[in-house]
């Protein structure tokens, strides 16, 4: 029977795929269902881990390739909250150290009161999430990984908050992304909290923000014409009042193109207490979309390589959305892992397993190359190698990894 750990490197290969090809989480608090998250409840019965083809890391939805998931990811809570946090107190919301991060973009940290129906922006890290400052071109790395601030001290008290994370990203596939964790909140002043209601984009039935090409105001408008909204425990209401709140610092002017089948009225929200300054309007170099055309056996139409026929230009392509599929097997065992496999302790027999996969320690969570193929970081062993998709080979330093096309000049 396996040990703990080494179910725990089953179930990590499995969701490694979507990890090394790009796209990120955050892990603490630790979001619903997540295989990579700190200090996670007991799953709900009969869930189970989110190492699907659909992985934590994954967008919920995804102009070009589809594949739409429900807002939150999942819709059944924790049984026990993620988290406990103190109204108008500081939260640090820590990411996925191995992360591709489509050079930046506009993010939201938004709470609920109705199990993620309603979202109320409390912070917002527009244009240059993850980079803090305007980037020279295309980047995959991040600069900051993790956010801290404080909650509004309006908060309610409720042990059945709902805290998220959205992001729209800067280059590539227009994708959606979004985690959510069940938290406790105490402490507060108010029966409700007034804000922003969160952006949604790149979402059906919801505006196509396009690749910023350079021009990080792009999509900006959704952001300051959102309108505000009062959430609480007893209800959600629309106060029916639009953008530019006094707290509200970021700058307006940006254009963009929605899709034709765009919502007129589509929902965005800026927080209260966040501040992004104005980024000039010269363009870096502009990203060609990863175009997919995934086969019937590919493995996630999330991750799908693009065909070889239109691979974009080799000066530009980071290979955002390489094909990174681990092996069968892994997958298939991974799907019996025990639930709680990704936070067991090892055991002896575990420790001598990862020991031989590698013989040296590690920080757990961390990925790496290994030729072509990559590791990750479990009880403190690096694992067996994994190989990237077919036609890409890993790319990056220790804990900024991805899987990229063969000659591509990234790295």
């Amino acid at each position: 029977m396996k040990s703990f750990a080494a179910a725990s490197i089953i179930a990590y290969s499995a969701v490694l795929a979507r990890l090394a090809a790009g796209h990120t989480s955050f892990v603490t608090p630790c979001p619903r269902y997540s295989p990579v998250g700190e200090n996670c409840p007991a799953l709900p019965a009969g869930e189970s881990l989110d190492t699907g083809d659909k992985g934590i890391n994954a967008p919920i939805s995804s102009v070009q390739l589809g594949g739409t998931m429900p807002l939150c990811r999942h819709t059944t809570p924790w049984p026990t909250p993620a988290a406990s946090w103190t109204a108008g107190e500081e939260i640090t919301v820590k990411f996925n150290p191995s992360s591709a991060i489509h050079s930046g973009g506009h993010c939201q940290f938004s709470i609920s009161y109705d199990n993620g129906k309603t979202f109320a922006v409390i912070h917002e890290e527009l244009r240059y999430c993850f980079l803090g400052s305007k980037p020279s071109g295309l980047t995959n790395t991040p600069t900051i990984k993790e956010y801290t601030f404080k909650l509004p001290k309006d908060l309610p008290n409720s042990d059945k908050a709902v805290f998220a994370w959205t992001w729209v990203n800067a280059s590539g596939n227009r994708e959606f992304y979004m985690n959510c964790a069940d938290v406790e909140i105490k402490g507060g002043s108010s029966s409700s909290y007034s804000g922003k209601e969160v952006t949604i984009a790149n979402y059906p039935n919801y505006p196509t923000i396009p690749e910023f090409n350079g021009d990080y105001e792009t999509g900006i408008k959704y952001y300051e014409n959102a309108k505000n909204i009062t959430v609480s425990p007893s209800g959600s209401s629309d106060s029916g009042s639009e953008g530019n709140s006094a707290d509200y610092a970021a700058s307006s002017g940006g254009s963009d193109e929605t899709s034709a089948a765009a919502s007129d009225d589509a929902s965005a929200a800026p927080s209260g207490d966040a501040s992004a300054a104005p980024s000039d309007s010269a363009s870096a170099p502009a990203s060609d979309s990863a175009s997919g055309a995934a086969s019937d056996n590919a493995s996630a139409a999330y991750s799908a390589a693009p065909a070889a026929s239109s691979a974009p230009d080799s000066s530009t392509q980071q290979a955002y959305d390489a094909s990174t599929t681990a092996s069968s097997a892994a997958a298939t065992e991974a799907s019996n892992a025990s639930p709680n496999a990704h936070a067991a302790e090892g055991t002896e027999e575990s420790s001598t397993a990862a020991a031989e996969a590698s013989g040296s320690s590690c920080t757990d969570g961390l990925m790496r190359c290994s030729g072509d193929s990559y590791q990750i970081c479990v009880s403190g062993k690096w694992s067996d190698n994994y190989s990237c998709g077919v036609g890409t080979v890993c790319r990056g330093t220790e804990g900024h990894i991805f899987c990229d096309f063969v000659g591509s000049s990234a790295a």
